[in-house]
């Protein structure tokens, strides 16, 4: 297939676009580099099968910069996506989010594709239960610090859903728990880069709130396997992706020591407004019609994702434990 992979030089796409290419799909990336790097791409580059384009989603004119060929498959990752890009890049999280969006769904309108967003747990907000499942409406805070994010993929999810209920597209929706994998950002506030990072280099590793808050983290592998299954269906709602381990914050703290072979020192802050006391999927849904069952655990992944670190930080971790 011809696939539209916009967003595709962050972890998440540039390892969905190695996917694509290794099974024999023709993949054009379209990313502005502003969080994607192009050296997450450095592999694919001279494949025949491969293509880089160099452009914001957001601006006008998208069907014009990208490569004129029809695309079967139009998948939506472009966005920032970290607690820190919500603070620095709040309006350009929301033009994504709806302009780049709809410029997207034009795209898989013109040449019949099927359109795959990629959302997020975020829609679901700080929620009153656990697990969430796609019918939970959720409680977001639209004037909270997370809300650019929260509200820019409830708003694509809407859009989408409007373009399958009235033009007909061919739509799928992601919405994505915390994901981790080598392709990962140090520095952008996630917990899992964040505190192997830390844990590694001899910092602290900070804690915002009691350490009682649960989060559920998928590997990269496993997430692709989802995102590859959903493009490949005819499914057309929303579909939760993640691993449904659920563990609190304290936990994963002591995970990263055992995977690091460090033993990290921790210092608790005050909660930050707006932040989620649980997150954990209900994938019953995607078992269901995608197929859909994590592999990779949290202790294997974290030993994966330490692996990937230059020998510089590897060696001494393990040598440690």
């Amino acid at each position: 297939m011809n696939v539209l992979v916009a967003g595709g030089a962050g972890m998440i796409g540039s390892e969905l676009c190695t996917a694509l290419v290794a099974r024999g799909d023709h993949v054009v990336c379209v990313d502005d580099f502003s969080t994607g790097r192009l050296e997450n791409l450095d592999h694919l580059v001279g494949d025949d099968a491969f293509a880089v384009v160099g452009a914001d989603v957001s601006e006008p004119g998208l069907g014009a910069r990208i490569p004129g060929r029809r695309y079967d498959v139009v998948v939506n990752l472009a966005s920032a996506a970290s607690p820190i890009d919500f603070v620095v890049r709040p309006l350009e999280i929301l033009r994504a989010g709806a302009e780049g969006t709809r410029q997207l769904l034009e795209v898989a309108g013109r040449d019949r594709a099927r359109f795959v967003m990629a959302s997020t747990s975020e829609v679901y907000g700080d929620p009153d239960r656990s697990p969430q499942s796609e019918d939970y409406v959720g409680r977001v805070d639209t004037m909270g610090p997370r809300a650019v994010y929260d509200e820019a993929k409830r708003f694509a999810e809407a859009l989408t859903a409007a373009h399958h209920r009235h033009l007909g597209t061919n739509v799928g929706i992601a919405r994505i728990f915390n994901t981790y994998g080598p392709r990962a950002r140090d520095d952008d506030g996630r917990a899992v880069p964040t505190f192997v990072r830390r844990a590694l280099d001899g910092g602290t590793l900070e804690i915002f709130g009691d350490g009682r808050a649960t989060r559920s983290f998928c590997y990269v592998d496993d997430l692709v396997a989802g995102l590859t299954s959903l493009i490949d269906s005819d499914f057309p709602s929303p579909v939760n992706l993640g691993n449904p381990e659920e563990i609190s914050v304290d936990e994963l703290v002591v995970k990263v020591a055992t995977a690091t072979g460090r033993q990290p020192r921790v210092r608790y802050l005050a909660g930050r407004p707006g932040d989620p006391t649980r997150r954990c999927p209900d994938i019953s849904l995607a078992r269901r019609e995608l197929g859909f069952a994590p592999t990779v655990g949290i202790d294997e992944g974290l030993a994966r994702y330490v692996a990937t670190r230059t020998e510089l930080d590897v060696r001494p971790a393990l040598s440690a434990s």
